[in-house]
């Protein structure tokens, strides 16, 4: 089976591109992102059903703003423009862009002009709309109708249905713009006439054929965490290859209360793959020692978990010598959100390592098959629920490979990670006894382990340490708010947490949003 045939959204340093990709995948196509130096035949070799523009940062008229190869709105492809891509598109056809000094930010009323075309035509012709723009476009170039205006922007959006091309000022993917959705499925569904066919059962068929062409009859090992992207990841590898994968456990004593239960009994009995757990907590812990910088930390830990893969590689086919078939393929959940955040694009920066990415050794032994690279986690999750996955794991927030070794600001120890471990249970327990598990992305509990503050509790002044509560909302963890939790929730975590957690005598709430903090302390 070949691979779905993309919509491309090019990209112009825009804080929503990631944003556009999902949005298209909801609407039933499948998404995929370049940076806005891609050439012509670039595009062209990706053979796409259509192109999206994004927005950016940036305006036309700065010197060196990011530009677009003319040759791509040549090519007859259905294009759609988003605020600064609607504004290159509109300069390149022979509209004007202009200065007016007529900015638009946040919420902005917007009037559908005539008919509205196909783009707009179902819609009120009245409605809120989510801007960000300084310049206007103030002419739409020839053959194109005016489909949208402002109080500030005569011409809000454009479009020719001889050539299928369209924009937009405003920012459609975005859930503050009422109508945002259908205006992305107007125009790839009516405008550009595509099929909406991309859902979870196709990804796993063309994963599953994927994985078998490249797999062969080779022998495939797989780290499970306890989390939802490795438990898919080797799900779907398993539904390709069966009994040549093998599943490794390891136990790096990083782990959160109750999660080697979790994989060894739950994950187990739901697809019957062959698991082997491997304790190599004193190992993580001796590799760790002394060790404060967070970087170095997740180089670190991806490093032993290979190292253990390894070991197990040989044991494993040491038990199966008659076989003789070695292990040559390493099975990575890595999502796209790593991908980028890890610097895996042109202009994309370089965020964090992650130990599915970037944190690998440079003589890594194994083949990656890494079948979750290009999805995001609400599309991992629907795989998972195809594949019979049981809810607690497919469910399950979001927890970072490197677990809590990243959640302990300064030297990881077993003392420190026991501590951790009491607290995080609390927060999970309490959040669950509120019924807020649907409702928040994910809530990290943080040691503050090189921080101590003074306290009082019974008769006497404690020193301890601050545990940093960071609960977030968020749809794929490329942007984030934190979650305005009860204020008597709060106090009960807080409560227990002082009275119950030997060496805390303080709990902090972080309340950054992403940008500019990260999810993650570390």
């Amino acid at each position: 089976m070949s691979a779905p045939r993309p919509v491309l959204v090019v990209d112009f340093g825009a804080q929503y591109a990631q944003l556009i990709a999902r949005r298209v995948r909801e609407a039933g196509v499948y998404s995929e992102i370049v940076p806005h130096s891609v050439t012509s035949d670039e595009v062209r070799a990706k053979d796409p059903l259509g192109i999206i523009l994004s927005g950016g940062p940036s305006s036309v008229y700065e010197e060196g703003s990011p530009a677009l190869d003319p040759a791509i709105l040549g090519l007859g492809l259905p294009v759609l423009g988003i605020c600064y891509g609607f504004q290159v598109m509109a300069q390149q056809l022979g509209g004007e862009v202009a200065r007016t000094g007529a900015r638009e930010y946040g919420r902005t009323p917007m009037r559908v002009s005539g008919g509205g075309g196909l783009l707009l035509g179902d819609q009120p012709a009245e409605q809120t709309t989510w801007m960000s723009h300084g310049d206007s476009v103030v002419r739409a170039p020839e053959g194109f109708e005016v489909l949208a205006s402002t109080e500030a922007t005569p011409v809000a959006a454009f479009g020719s249905a001889q050539r299928r091309m369209y924009g937009v000022q405003w920012h459609p993917e975005v859930r503050h713009s009422e109508f945002g959705q259908r205006v992305l499925e107007n125009f790839l569904l009516r405008a550009a006439g595509l099929p909406a066919d991309w859902n979870s059962g196709s990804v796993i068929a063309e994963q599953v054929e994927r994985i078998r062409a490249q797999v062969g009859a080779g022998r495939v090992i797989a780290g499970l965490s306890g989390g939802v992207d490795s438990a898919v990841a080797a799900a779907l590898v398993h539904r390709a290859v069966g009994d040549q994968l093998t599943c490794v456990f390891v136990d790096h004593g990083l782990l959160r209360t109750g999660e080697r239960e979790q994989v060894e009994r739950d994950y187990v009995a739901a697809t019957g793959i062959r698991l082997v757990t491997v304790d190599a907590s004193e190992r993580f812990l001796m590799a760790l020692s002394g060790v404060t910088e967070p970087e170095a930390k997740r180089k670190i830990i991806g490093e032993q978990f290979i190292r253990v893969f390894e070991q197990a590689e040989r044991e494993l086919v040491a038990e199966a010598a008659a076989d003789g078939e070695p292990i040559r393929f390493l099975v990575q959940g890595t999502l796209y959100p790593d991908v980028v955040e890890s610097g895996g694009g042109a202009g994309a920066a370089n965020i964090k390592s992650h130990h599915n990415v970037g944190g690998l050794p440079e003589d890594l032994r194994f083949e990656l098959v890494e079948p979750l690279r290009t999805l995001f986690k609400d599309e991992v999750r629907a795989i998972g629920r195809e594949l019979g996955l049981p809810e607690a794991i497919v469910g399950r927030q979001p927890f970072p490979g490197p677990g809590l070794g990243i959640r302990i600001v300064g030297e990881v120890t077993r003392s420190r990670l026991d501590l951790l471990r009491e607290a995080d249970a609390i927060v999970r327990a309490e959040l669950t006894a509120a019924g807020l598990d649907d409702e928040i992305w994910q809530c990290p509990v943080v040691l503050l382990a090189d921080v101590r503050s003074v306290g009082v509790q019974g008769d006497g002044r404690t020193y301890g340490h601050p545990i940093v509560l960071r609960p977030v909302s968020s749809e794929d963890a490329m942007t984030a708010d934190w979650t305005r939790l009860p204020y008597d929730l709060l106090a009960r975590i807080s409560n227990r947490i002082t009275n119950e957690v030997a060496g805390v005598n303080r709990v902090v709430l972080d309340v950054t949003s992403k940008p500019p903090g990260t999810i993650e302390w570390e």
